[in-house]
């Protein structure tokens, strides 16, 4: 009689005995919080209302299926949710265990030893209807093995703002988003994308689509899109005209109206993918919404992309583009062409288009130039001293932004550039000749046979790809690690560069390094600055908050990938994500405001949870390079895969030989990847799955032999999606693809899971070679964008891990280890030890699997924590699967040759899951629970001989568990028996739309909250010494600008309104302003941003010129110029004050005239235009203006006004605003 038989028959005699209870109690109470305690028992009926629960009182956790209630459902939605003990804050389990899945009581060590009470096969069989007891390795909870932190709100960063959540990249093809800018006063927030442009209305955030959105936008806030256009690469906003600016990838310049009121508006176009609605949306389907017009557009480059584009202080639009060539666009000509009608739009384009100023050719003579010819990749206006820098990867800039004269070209290093002769651009270095020699000579062959052959094919492959490698690290991984990959400009005047490193230079307004500091090692991406805060955004995520002199104040973890643009509008600082993502965070963050909105959106958990099934099914098979009928797939997969949502299937040896394994590792090097036989077993396996008609493929990886492909229900497919990939190659060298792994991480319901096709060391003695193998895979898998390999890595993710020598800065969290769910499948090639070949063949022959089970040396390296840590395997109830003859049937086809290989499960699947402890309930702290499942068949469920439920339950779990973690005999093509594993697995996720909403009723609701958002509005009080300024003989006029506040620190912007010129009459005309409220030419306010320290004084300079000179440009050769007095001129300025956690304005007026000389001779030139001198030393005599006042700090905003020099100034420090 078999064990199994012994064991049912002791069931059975112990199934008239009442069971006996637990050591542990689901009962007693809960060590969190009585309220956290109410609302997770309140999520577990919310979750089972539809299902019958066991009183409380029942000491066993398993329910009877009722087959009225009907199946669940096979791809998704919410269905059967299997009752599940409340979560206990226990440890994980140190030593190697049975468990019995998520339903069960405890964790039962040790095998069978012939004794088999009721509670004992119970705990050990399975507690709960439908799962399979599981095997729980040692060493789980620990470092990188520990499960990530999950939460219904991260408590290590601030509550965000979800504007738009994570889509799945697939839906985004053809429209990431890439540039974000907000417009305060408008509330509006615009985002550039490669489809065009998007904008929010930040009232709006809280609201939801309501009739339709776009796929993948379903849980974003509405907004509305314009015509569509190509990649918008750049952004800069016109708050003057009211216009946003955005450089393209097509070359062209193209402005947006903000009033979209008024805006030319036209018909939606269908989106891309949009005759694919989301199943089961309420808001799924396209937005039906009309598209607004671009306002005014042209083409500003021919066949190079817009790279950057700025606004200067004095209203020019400059842009910048590949090859060093920077634009000038004069406001003249702009607003000429935005004074046309529609009609007249072509002229318009024209106008513009032939106005600019090819300041590259401005500045060189004789064909010398001191600009490199490197791609302009930012423009930074620097409105406090009306200066422009232009910035490429390596060099920096710097601009007179009245004159456009070039005043210095430096390094990242601070030194200056000298001037270069103007040459061709070369396209590409030659690639290094390396010789290499594959072929043996006689000699070899007579010698070394195969495997020197085989050495000699690694040898030369390996010479082959580190020649790659250092062409392609020329200029790219050393030079990378210091380059700029940010700029931007604090509110008190000092220039900040983020380089790709994660160090952070601060540079004075001439140019000069005042300190360089790093506090992450990640490459930045963007910096944002407000008040005497700065905001940096990381390539890891993570978003930092420091102080203007470079002070650490906090850091989180904002995204999951790059953090690539930033926003400031009202009381948040908005973040784009690399995946197309968009949140805000208080500009107050870290504070007391994060503390109460985490605490209330945590007590509103059950709104927002939703809860979700899929049934997975992963297969692995060796195929020993050889080919499968179909018949073989269709027993293997085909024939159970009517009931599962995704399947992921791993193969070994597709395709085997030196020559074959060599040019693999040689395509791998440069990118490329897959072969004929792997391409035939993914057409194959497809036609097996009903590919096309049930499944759609979404992503697959080969290295050399190992390859691994996944494919999802059609009607799952809107809910999976971000396939990536990875490989990594543990064969000779670790560079060879015949032993190794291949992994896809797939976000399934938002939550990552991870699967990996392995192939590990062979022969019996190589136990710590497999371990080795398992945890150089477990390390290093990164994974990528699908289909990539370690050569399509973007530059963003080799910044994230390279430093100057390409080795790896530190030890991160693997992504292995970030997943909510990690399957490990393939041939692991663990062995039976202790046992001779006739032994093991008599065990099978009498499946006493449970005594060799003893004998698996997997169990024992994971029972003594050697290899996968924390990683449960269903318990093994089929024979061992290797090592057989091809074609011999059953198990008589056990390898009897020569070498009589002792049979082992060499061919398993592990996995972990978001469990920390065995006993979890599916929930937004333990989002993913999976189970192996026996079969959903109900006829069984009750014994006709046998009225007791324990006992029929028990038949059930072992007549059906075969099902579910199965080796399938019955194929013979391979040495390998092909394996397959089925989870049940419960995911639950986040409405995010229901959440945003709840975030919105707490801010509009919360006394508290709505207090701290009023103060974070505070701005504080200034004085302005004057409301009118009157200019005479070209003197410098100085006001001052009082911070009275004592505790808060105020920053300041002057603008100008516009100018009007008097009449004959005496009348003004109509006061017209610049571009972004820039100044007329003849006059010069410096500095124009600054920041004031509590209870001190800013003075300001302001400067006139009696005469000064206009130019007429057409395609970029200056035609005329003439000069214009300004005796008729006025203008006015806005000075607005803000604070450090808002946007919020107070503004003062201040009236600037020219009064006439009283001579009618030309005045003498008091002050005239500073002559720029060479590069090298164009700063060197400059000098810092004085202070009037006892109170004005020193601040290096004002160290290097020569304009000023030393003529007369007139002290309006008495005069104060009315």
């Amino acid at each position: 009689m078999e064990p199994d038989d012994e064991a049912l028959k002791e069931l059975a005699a112990a199934s008239s005995r009442p069971p006996q209870r637990r050591g542990i109690s689901y009962s007693q109470p809960l060590s969190r919080g009585d309220a956290a305690s109410a609302r997770r028992a309140a999520l577990r009926n919310h979750s089972l209302d539809d299902e019958y629960i066991l009183p409380a009182s029942h000491s066993l956790s398993y329910t009877h299926h009722d087959p009225s209630a009907g199946v669940p459902s096979a791809g998704g939605g919410s269905g059967y949710h299997p009752p599940l003990p409340p979560q206990q804050q226990h440890h994980h389990h140190p030593s190697a265990s049975y468990s019995s899945g998520p339903s069960s009581r405890r964790s039962v060590g040790g095998a069978s030893d012939g004794s088999m009470t009721l509670e004992r096969a119970m705990s050990e069989y399975g507690g709960g209807h439908g799962t399979l007891p599981e095997f729980v390795g040692a060493g789980g909870g620990k470092g990188i093995f520990r499960v990530p932190l999950r939460a219904a709100m991260h408590p290590l960063r601030p509550p965000p703002l979800e504007v738009r959540p994570h889509p799945l990249r697939e839906t985004q093809a053809g429209s990431f988003l890439r540039t974000l800018a907000a417009e305060p006063q408008r509330r509006q927030l615009w985002a550039g994308a490669e489809s065009g442009i998007r904008v929010w209305a930040l009232d709006e955030v809280f609201a939801g689509w309501g009739a339709g959105a776009r796929r993948g936008d379903e849980e974003s806030a509405p907004f509305r899109e314009g015509v569509p256009a190509p990649p918008a690469l750049c952004v800069a906003m016109d708050r003057a005209n009211g216009l946003l600016w955005t450089g393209h990838k097509d070359g062209r310049i193209r402005s947006w109206r903000m009033d979209l009121e008024t805006a030319a508006t036209a018909p939606a176009p269908p989106p891309p993918g949009s005759g694919e609605s989301v199943g089961g949306s309420s808001h799924g389907g396209s937005n039906s919404a009309p598209v607004f017009r671009e306002a005014l557009t042209w083409q500003a480059y021919g066949r190079t992309p817009v790279l950057s584009m700025a606004v200067t202080s004095y209203g020019e639009i400059w842009s910048g583009s590949e090859g060093g060539v920077i634009k000038a666009w004069p406001y003249d000509a702009i607003a000429k062409s935005l004074s046309l009608s529609p009609e007249e739009r072509h002229m318009a384009a024209l106008l513009v288009e032939r106005a600019y100023i090819d300041l590259r050719n401005h500045c060189t003579v004789g064909n010398v130039c001191s600009l490199p010819a490197s791609d302009v990749k930012y423009i930074l206006a620097d409105h406090s001293r009306s200066k422009v820098w232009t910035v490429t990867s390596m060099t920096f800039a710097l601009w007179d932004a009245r004159t456009r004269e070039l005043l210095k070209v430096f390094g990242m290093d601070g030194q200056v550039e000298s001037a270069r002769l103007e040459t061709p651009v070369m396209p590409e270095q030659p690639m290094e000749e390396v010789e290499v020699k594959v072929k043996p000579s006689k000699k070899d062959k007579s010698q070394g046979g195969s495997l020197n052959f085989f050495q000699k094919s690694r040898n030369a492959l390996m010479g082959a790809a580190d020649a790659v490698r250092r062409v392609a690290t020329k200029g790219t991984f050393v030079e990378d690690n210091r380059r700029t990959g940010a700029v931007a400009q604090a509110d008190d005047g000092a220039i900040w560069s983020g380089c790709t490193n994660g160090s952070i230079i601060q540079w004075d307004g001439n140019g000069n390094r005042m300190q360089e500091f790093q506090h992450h090692t990640s490459s930045v991406q963007c910096i944002k600055a407000l008040g005497d805060r700065v905001w940096v955004g990381y390539a890891s995520g993570t978003v930092q908050v420091m102080d203007v002199e470079g002070n650490l104040l906090a850091g989180w973890t904002g995204h999951s990938c790059p953090v690539i643009r930033m926003a400031l509008g009202g009381s948040y600082i908005y973040t784009l994500a690399h995946h197309g993502g968009i949140r805000g965070w208080p500009l107050t963050s870290p504070g007391p405001l994060d503390d109460i909105l985490r605490s209330e959106l945590a007590n509103r958990e059950l709104s927002y949870t939703r809860m979700e099934k899929i049934n997975i099914m992963v297969g692995s098979w060796n195929v020993a390079q050889g080919k499968a009928t179909a018949e073989a797939l269709r027993l293997w997969l085909g024939s159970v895969s009517s009931d599962v949502g995704l399947v992921v299937v791993g193969l070994q040896e597709v395709e085997m030989g030196a020559g074959f394994l060599a040019i693999s590792a040689a395509k791998e090097t440069v990118g490329l990847e897959g072969s004929a036989n792997g391409q035939w077993w993914i057409d194959n396996i497809g036609k097996a799955l009903d590919e096309g008609t049930s499944f759609h493929r979404v992503g697959s990886r080969q290295l050399a032999a190992l390859l691994i492909a996944a494919w999802v229900r059609k009607s799952l497919k809107p809910y999976v999606g971000d396939v990536e990939a990875a490989a990594v190659p543990c064969g000779l060298g670790r560079a060879i693809g015949n032993k190794g792994g291949v992994g896809l991480r797939i976000r399934v319901y938002d939550r990552k899971m991870c699967f990996v096709s392995n192939h590990f060391a062979a022969h019996l003695e190589a136990v710590n070679r497999r371990n080795a193998d398992f945890d150089h895979i477990y390390r290093t898998m990164a994974f990528n964008k699908p289909h990539g390999s370690t050569g399509s890595a973007t530059s963003v993710q080799l910044h994230r891990t390279v430093n100057v020598n390409g080795n790896q800065v530190d030890e991160v969290r693997p992504d292995l280890a970030d997943a909510d769910m990690v399957v490990f499948l393939g041939d692991f090639n663990y062995r039976l030890y202790g046992i001779s070949y006739d032994e093991a063949r008599d065990m099978v022959s009498q499946r006493s699997f449970d005594w060799l089970r003893e004998k698996d040396q997997l169990r024992a390296e994971m029972k003594a924590g050697k290899v996968f840590q924390g990683m449960r395997e269903g318990l093994i109830k089929f024979p061992p699967t290797y090592k057989f003859q091809k074609g011999a049937p059953g198990l008589g086809g056990y390898d009897s040759g020569e070498k009589k290989r002792i049979p082992a499960w060499c061919d398993r699947v592990l996995y972990r899951d978001s469990r920390a402890i065995s006993v979890a309930e599916c929930s937004l702290e333990c989002p993913v629970v999976a189970s192996i499942t026996s079969s959903e068949t109900t006829t069984l469920l009750f014994s006709p001989n046998d009225s007791s439920p324990f006992l029929s339950l028990i038949w059930i779990l072992f007549s059906l568990s075969f099902d579910r973690y199965v080796a399938c005999m019955e194929v013979i093509e391979s040495d390998h028996k092909p394996v397959r594993c089925t989870f049940s697995v419960d995911i639950a996720r986040v409405d995010e739309l229901t959440r945003r909403q709840e975030y919105g009723e707490i801010i509009e609701s919360n006394e508290e909250v709505k207090a701290m958002l009023e103060e974070s509005c505070f701005v504080p009080d200034t004085t302005v010494s004057t409301d009118e300024i009157i200019l005479e003989n070209q003197d410098n006029i100085v006001f001052q600008i009082t911070n009275n506040d004592e505790t808060s620190k105020a920053a300041f912007e002057i603008l100008c309104d516009g100018q009007s010129t008097k009449k004959e009459d005496g009348t003004k005309s109509e006061i017209l302003p610049r571009a972004s409220f820039g100044f007329p030419l003849w006059l010069e306010v410096q500095p124009a941003v600054g920041l004031i320290k509590p209870g001190e004084t800013m003075e300001i300079t302001v400067h006139h010129e009696d005469f000064y000179t206009q130019e007429e440009f057409v395609d970029g050769i200056p035609q005329n110029w003439w000069c214009e007095d300004t005796r008729d001129k006025e203008a006015v300025l806005t000075v607005n004050i803000t604070g450090s956690t808002s946007t919020e304005t107070k503004t003062h007026k201040i009236d600037v005239r020219h009064r006439c000389p009283v001579t009618s001779a030309p005045p003498p030139t008091i002050n005239p235009p500073v002559s720029v001198a060479p590069p090298s030393n164009a700063m060197s005599s400059e000098a810092p203006s004085k202070r009037s006042s006892k109170k004005s700090q020193t601040n290096r905003q004002q160290q290097d006004y020569a304009q000023f020099g030393s003529s007369e100034v007139h002290d309006l420090c008495r005069m104060r605003c009315p």
